[in-house]
C-alpha cells in the first residue's frame, strides 16, 4: 500500500483518540489536531511517525483550500463591500502595527535587516483558519464582532499577497520600488475583478443552464472542480491557491445552490481541516524550542500583547464600541498559515536565516494554544476598559454630534450642496470604468494571444492584421461604449449639472475623460495594427469610437451584459424569502433566521408557551420547516427541531436568541431510549384466548394494549397483513409491535 495512504490512516487514528479526549476535556479540537501531529510526527520518539512529511504537507494544504473556500461561500465580497472601509482601514492600521513590532523584537536579537522585514510580514496577518475554527469550536460565529474580525482577516489575506511581490521584490533588488508597488497593487486589483466579473457572469449561468442535470452527487463535483481551477489559475498567475479558492467560495456564495454546496462540501472541509493542523503539529520541535525559546517567548508575548493593543485599538478606531473592539483584537492572538508561507518565501529566496522557519512555526503552535483562553478572557477585560474610557468616549460622541449639528445648519443656512451627490456619481464612475475597463483589458490579451496568430497564419500579415483589428473591437465593444456611455444621464448627473457653476464643470469634465480613455483604448489597437500615418488612426479610432456609441447592436449587446451581471449578483437575494429585510438597511431592526437545533428543550412547544417577544423581544415573522413556510404564525403554532425561525428584531436581540437556542438543549437519555425502544413479538392465539371470534376493529389493539397488530400468520406458516374485519381465529399467530413493557402484558393477557 502506498505510504501517503498508510501515513493518512495513522493520523486520523491518533487525531481521532486525541480529539475525543480533547472534547471530552472541553478543549478546543485545534489543539488537539496540533497535538496529535505532534504525536505523530518525526519529533516525538517514543510514538510511531509518519514516513513522509511532505505528503502529509499536501494533504494538508487541501484543508487549507477547502477551509477558504467554505469561508468564501459564507462570506461574500458584497458583505464587506457593504461593511465599506472600515475593515480596509482596520487591516491596515493593524498590520503596519505589528509589521513594526516585529522589526523592533528582531532588532532586538540583532538579527539581521531582511530577517527583520520578514519576520515583521509574519507576525503582521493572524490565521483566518485558526480564529475560523475556534469561533466554531467556542459558538461565536454568530457574535456581532465576528463578522468584522472574519471581514478584517480577509482583507489581511488580500493585502498579504501584496506584501508577498513586495517582499519578493525586495529581497531580489535589496531596495524598495514604489513602481513595483503600484504594479503589484494594480495586477491585484485586475486579476480580481477579472475572476469575480467573469464568474458572477458565467458560473450562475452556468447552474442554471444544467439544473436539470445536477444532483446532490454531481454538484459536489462541479463546486470542487471550479474551486481547484480558480486554485490552480491564482497559482499559474503567482498568487496562493487559497487566495483563488476564496474566490470561487465567493463567487458561488452569489448563487441559488450556495447553501448546498455548503451542505456538500462542509464534510471535506472538515477532514482535510483537520489534516491542515495535524501537519503543524508535525512541524514542533522540542530541540528548535530549547535552543531559541528566549526568543520564542519574546515574540510569543510581542504577538499576544500587540494585537491585544493594536488590535483592539484599531477596531475601536474604526467601530467606536469597546466591548466590540476588545473582543476582535482579543481574537486576532496568533500567527498562521501565511506566516508559513512568508517564511518559506524567504528561506526559498536565500534572505532569510535557517532557524526563522522552525521559530515562527513555534510561535504559532503556542499562540494558537492562548487563542481561545484568550477570546474567552476578552468580555472580562471589556468591562474594566468600559468602566476607566466609557466617561471619556461618551464626551467625545457628545462633541462630535454638536459639530455635525452645527455643520449641518451651516450647510442649510447657506443652501450649499451636499456631498451625498458627488459620492454617489463618483462611486457609480469609479466601479463602471474599472469594471468594463477590466473587461476590455481582458478581451485584450485573449484576443493578442490567441486570435492575432490565427488570423496571421490563414490570411497572411496584411489582411490577417486587417480582420484580427475588426474582430478585436468587435469583441470589445460593448464594455468600451459602457465605459464611454453609461451613468452619464442619471438622477445624481442631472441633479449636479442643475446646480451649475463647478459643479457642471465638473460633471462635463468626468464625461470627457470617459470618452477619452474609450478613445485612448481603440487607438491603441489600432495604432499596434496599423501601418498607416498618426492622424489616419486617430481618424480611424473616433470612427469606430462613433460607430460604437450610435450601434443599436453594440448598446444592446452592452446593456444585456451589465443586466445579467447584476441579475447573478442578486439572485440569491431576490430568490430569498426574507429579501424584504433589505427596506431594513442601515435601521435598528433586522430580519434574521434563527434554526432551532436537534434536542433543542422548544421542540414541540407553542409560540404562545416560549413567550419570544416578552422574553427575548423578537417577533416570529415566519416558520420555515423543510422548505414549506408558514408566514405570520399565531401563538398556537408550534416549533419542532430543525425549523428556522424568521425572526424580526435589534441585532443584539438576534444574538441573544441564537445563543439561547444552542444553550437550551434536552440531554439525550440513553436509559430513557432503552427503556422506550419498539419490539416485535409474534403471540400464539390458545383457544381460551379473549381475542377468538373477534375482528381487529373490535380488539382495539391501540387503545387497550398500546400495541399495534402488524400481521398474521395462519396455520400453513403465510404471513400476511390483516384486514379491519378479518376475524381472530384459535391458532393464528399474531405479530405484534409495540414496546417491552407492553408487550409483556399483552402476552399475558392473550
Amino acid at each position: 500500500m502506498s505510504p501517503l495512504i498508510t501515513d493518512l490512516a495513522y493520523i486520523l487514528v491518533v487525531a481521532s483518540i486525541v480529539t475525543i479526549i480533547f472534547k471530552r476535556l472541553k478543549q478546543p479540537l485545534v489543539l488537539g489536531y496540533i497535538v496529535a501531529g505532534f504525536l505523530a510526527g518525526p519529533h516525538m520518539p517514543y510514538t510511531p511517525s509518519v514516513s513522509s512529511i511532505e505528503g502529509i504537507k499536501e494533504w494538508g494544504d487541501l484543508g487549507v483550500i477547502f477551509l477558504m473556500f467554505t469561508l468564501g461561500l459564507e462570506f461574500s465580497f458584497k458583505k464587506i463591500v457593504r461593511m465599506g472601509m472600515k475593515p480596509i482601514l482596520t487591516a491596515m492600521m493593524v498590520m503596519f502595527c505589528m509589521i513594526g513590532v516585529g522589526g523592533m523584537v528582531a532588532s532586538l536579537f540583532g538579527w539581521s535587516s531582511m530577517d527583520s522585514i520578514f519576520l515583521g510580514g509574519m507576525l503582521s496577518m493572524s490565521s483566518t483558519t485558526i480564529i475560523y475554527k475556534a469561533y466554531d469550536d467556542l459558538g461565536l460565529r454568530n457574535k456581532p464582532f465576528a463578522a468584522g474580525v472574519l471581514s478584517v482577516l480577509i482583507i489581511e489575506d488580500i493585502l498579504g499577497i501584496l506584501l508577498m511581490v513586495m517582499l519578493s521584490a525586495l529581497a531580489v533588488s535589496r531596495t524598495f520600488q514604489g513602481t513595483e508597488l503600484i504594479k503589484s497593487l494594480l495586477q491585484l486589483a485586475f486579476f480580481l475583478m477579472l475572476w469575480f466579473m467573469v464568474g458572477i457572469y458565467l458560473v450562475p449561468l452556468i447552474l442554471r443552464k444544467a439544473k436539470q442535470y445536477i444532483n446532490k452527487e454531481t454538484l459536489l463535483v462541479v463546486s470542487v472542480g471550479l474551486c481547484f481551477f480558480l486554485a490552480v489559475s491564482a497559482t499559474k498567475v503567482g498568487y496562493s491557491s487559497a487566495f483563488g479558492a476564496f474566490m470561487m467560495g465567493s463567487i458561488l456564495a452569489e448563487t441559488l445552490e450556495a447553501e448546498n454546496i455548503e451542505k456538500s462540501v462542509s464534510s471535506l472541509r472538515d477532514l482535510f481541516g483537520a489534516v491542515f493542523f495535524v501537519s503543524v503539529g508535525m512541524m514542533v520541535e522540542p530541540s528548535v524550542l530549547m535552543q531559541y525559546w528566549l526568543p520564542i517567548l519574546v515574540l510569543t508575548l510581542a504577538i499576544v500583547l500587540g494585537q491585544m493593543f493594536f488590535g483592539s485599538l484599531s477596531y475601536f478606531v474604526t467601530s467606536g464600541d469597546v466591548k466590540i473592539a476588545v473582543s476582535s483584537g482579543f481574537s486576532m492572538v496568533q500567527i498562521g498559515e501565511f506566516a508559513f508561507i512568508i517564511a518559506g518565501l524567504g528561506q526559498e529566496l536565500g534572505v532569510t536565516s535557517q532557524f526563522l522557519y522552525p521559530v515562527v512555526v513555534a510561535v504559532s503552535i503556542i499562540t494558537t494554544f492562548c487563542t481561545p483562553y484568550i477570546i474567552r478572557l476578552a468580555p472580562k477585560v471589556s468591562v474594566r476598559v468600559e468602566k476607566v474610557f466609557n466617561p471619556k468616549i461618551e464626551e467625545r460622541k457628545k462633541k462630535s454630534e454638536e459639530f455635525a449639528s452645527v455643520l449641518r445648519s451651516s450647510l442649510q443656512k447657506y443652501q450649499l450642496p451636499t456631498v451625498r451627490p458627488w459620492r454617489h456619481f463618483i462611486i457609480d464612475i469609479l466601479y463602471q470604468t474599472a469594471a468594463f475597463l477590466t473587461i476590455t483589458i481582458a478581451l485584450a490579451m485573449f484576443s493578442y494571444a490567441t486570435l492575432y496568430p490565427v488570423c496571421q497564419h490563414f490570411l497572411g500579415h496584411k489582411y490577417g492584421t486587417a480582420l484580427f483589428c475588426a474582430i478585436a473591437l468587435l469583441l470589445m465593444s460593448p464594455s468600451i461604449r459602457a465605459i464611454v456611455v453609461r451613468k452619464n444621464r442619471n438622477q445624481n448627473v442631472r441633479y449636479l449639472r442643475s446646480l451649475g457653476g463647478i459643479n457642471k464643470l465638473m460633471i462635463e469634465l468626468a464625461i470627457f475623460f470617459k470618452v477619452f480613455l474609450g478613445f485612448a483604448i481603440i487607438y491603441n489597437v489600432v495604432e499596434f495594427l496599423s501601418p498607416l500615418w498618426w492622424v489616419w488612426n486617430v481618424l480611424l479610432s473616433l470612427a469606430a469610437l462613433a460607430l460604437m456609441v450610435v450601434s443599436r447592436g453594440v448598446k444592446y449587446v452592452s446593456i444585456r451584459m451589465e443586466r445579467t451581471f447584476k441579475q447573478n449578483l442578486r439572485q440569491r437575494e431576490q430568490q430569498s424569502s426574507y429579501s424584504y429585510g433589505r427596506k431594513l438597511r442601515g435601521k435598528d431592526l433586522q430580519i434574521a433566521r434563527v434554526k432551532i437545533p436537534a434536542h433543542s428543550s422548544w421542540g414541540g412547544h407553542s409560540l404562545a408557551q416560549l413567550h419570544f417577544g416578552k422574553t427575548d423581544r423578537v417577533h416570529i415573522a415566519a416558520i420555515i420547516r423543510s422548505g414549506h413556510r408558514i408566514n405570520i404564525p399565531g401563538g398556537s403554532h408550534r416549533i419542532y427541531p430543525g425549523d428556522e425561525l424568521e425572526v424580526v428584531a435589534g441585532k443584539e436581540a438576534v444574538a441573544a436568541l441564537r445563543v439561547r437556542s444552542e444553550q437550551e438543549l434536552e440531554e439525550p437519555n440513553e436509559r430513557n431510549k432503552d427503556e422506550h425502544s419498539l419490539s416485535i413479538v409474534s403471540v400464539s392465539l390458545s383457544e381460551s384466548s379473549p381475542l377468538i371470534g373477534k375482528t381487529l376493529q373490535e380488539a382495539d389493539f391501540r387503545t387497550k394494549y398500546h400495541c399495534m397488530v402488524v400481521g398474521v400468520e395462519d396455520k400453513n406458516g403465510h404471513l400476511g397483513t390483516i384486514q379491519a374485519k378479518r376475524q381472530f381465529q384459535q391458532s393464528d399467530i399474531v405479530w405484534v409491535v409495540g414496546e417491552e413493557a407492553d408487550l409483556s402484558m399483552l402476552e399475558m393477557v392473550i
